[in-house]
């Protein structure tokens, strides 16, 4: 979720600055109102979207890598501790609350923003009930008492009586382009936006762009149609009061009326600066390849099912070429046979309890997703398997926090945020076995294996009633503050 949501800032972010360097101060107003409307929706839909060809045809060494870590990130099925992170205050439980309390954060930020919404609507409603009403065609006009306030909210044109006549008639203009427009649609939208994504400050950048565009596009047209020196005049001549409603359309907006009258004079845009829209081809083109490249934890498990039937062919394959290998040998050695054999026990039902699987039984490594019981740390006994999994998780990275030497990086002059991968195996007996590390530095691999070698003697696997070997592989994070 967090890598989604700096995507999207990301993303948002970048349109903004296309947005504000090359297309603000051109006279393609329609254009610019579609930009405007169609970028954020764009970076809530981007992340989604993996081109899987460019995925394969850009070497990994240039993919980037964001800070969110693969946990187990291996090539055959193994068991998947949570990250250990050591140097560090944040254990897993913690990141659970953490994770709760972000959840409860977002939806007291929805509960306020949803309140200020309608706090700003039934301000509305109190004046439209206040003022008196007249209708014009499809318009409704509210005619507010001792009130030099003016505003648009879809088809109800909210206007001060203090308003002398003459000044009306360029105001009304002005008020029904935004009506005939729908640009109260615009402004709700951005609103709903606000109140879903409270904690996103783009999104209220966005809106006071199209509020300011909004302005420019009524402008043109209403100039269009009454003398262009009386519309600057009445657009000079009073500061009016206006409704601080951020989904309406206010007249008078101080702080506007000098871009206004800029936007006025300006020249119209010549068509060939339509080009600069194609700006977004490449930066689309670009965002997607950076999505295609990236992937968070949940992507990849997905990705994983998507996967089964090209795991299905590659298998058939690997049988073909296995094949033939042998038949071009002639013969195996007993190291090949054992390692075939323990291959077959695996596919076979019930092989474990075959006699013909004795002496490979002691070697099987099973995956984790089809063993009947996980191995147990010890005083995780008699609880489900899901819970016996939770444990012995907690109970590891417990351990490896407390016996890993935190001295190492200042012994050996590292600093930052250093990735280690250790795999072991449970062997059928309960010994942790087999222990591999991969790290930056080899004293790091060296103390990663140490501190794994001191994991007690487990309770073994059970598969088929028969003791069997399980592969398990544990990510940990060494953070050294300078």
């Amino acid at each position: 979720m967090i890598h989604f949501v700096l995507q999207t800032l990301a993303f948002q972010l970048l349109f903004l600055i296309v947005y504000d360097l090359f297309l603000k101060h051109e006279t393609f107003y329609n254009w610019n109102r579609v930009y405007l409307i169609f970028t954020p929706i764009l970076s809530f839909v981007l992340p989604f979207f993996k081109i899987r060809l460019v995925k394969e045809y850009i070497p990994e060494q240039y993919i980037i890598q964001l800070p969110t870590v693969l946990i187990g990130n291996s090539s055959t099925p193994e068991t998947t501790l949570s990250e250990v992170v050591i140097g560090a205050t944040a254990s897993f439980s913690e990141y659970l609350t953490l994770s709760k309390i972000f959840q409860y954060l977002w939806c007291l930020g929805f509960i306020v923003s949803l309140s200020i919404f309608c706090y700003k609507f039934y301000k509305i409603l109190k004046l439209k009930k206040m003022g008196n009403a007249a209708k014009v065609g499809n318009i409704r006009l509210i005619y507010i008492p001792d009130s030099t306030t003016v505003f648009t909210f879809f088809h109800f044109i909210f206007i001060g009586e203090s308003i002398s006549e003459v000044k009306k008639r360029n105001i009304l203009l002005h008020e029904k382009i935004h009506i005939n427009e729908y640009h109260s649609i615009d402004l709700l939208f951005f609103e709903i936006l606000r109140i879903l994504f409270w904690f996103n400050p783009l999104i209220y950048i966005f809106q006071s762009r199209m509020a300011v565009l909004q302005e420019y596009i009524a402008d043109a047209k209403a100039v269009a149609k009454t003398n262009k020196k009386d519309y600057y005049q009445d657009l000079l001549s009073q500061i009016f009061q206006t409704e601080k409603i951020s989904f309406i359309n206010p007249f008078f907006n101080h702080s506007l009326i000098k871009k206004r009258i800029v936007m006025l004079q300006k020249s119209k845009s010549k068509k060939i600066f339509q080009l600069k829209y194609l700006l977004l081809l490449p930066l689309v083109c670009m965002m997607l390849i950076y999505t295609s490249c990236t992937e968070d934890a949940n992507a990849q498990l997905a990705n994983n099912s998507d996967n089964v039937s090209k795991s299905e062919s590659l298998i058939l394959h690997n049988i073909s070429v296995l094949k033939e290998s042998i038949a071009v040998k002639g013969e195996m050695t007993e190291q090949e046979r054992k390692a075939l054999k323990g291959l077959l026990l695996l596919t076979t039902e019930n092989g474990f309890s075959e006699p013909f699987f004795e002496d490979v039984v002691a070697d099987a490594e099973i995956p984790f997703g089809v063993i009947e019981k996980i191995p147990v740390y010890p005083g995780c006994e008699n609880l489900s398997q899901a819970e016996a999994k939770k444990c012995f998780s907690k109970n590891v990275n417990q351990l490896v926090g407390s016996k890993f030497n935190t001295n190492l990086g200042k012994e050996s002059g590292l600093t930052g945020r250093l990735k280690m991968y250790v795999k072991f195996k449970i062997d059928n007996k309960g010994n942790v076995v087999n222990i591999a590390a991969r790290a930056p530095h080899p004293q790091l691999e060296a103390e990663a294996i140490r501190v794994i070698n001191e994991l007690p003697k487990m309770t073994p696997g059970v598969q088929d009633g028969v003791n069997v070997g399980v592969m398990y592989s544990l990510p940990i994070v060494f953070e050294i503050k300078e």
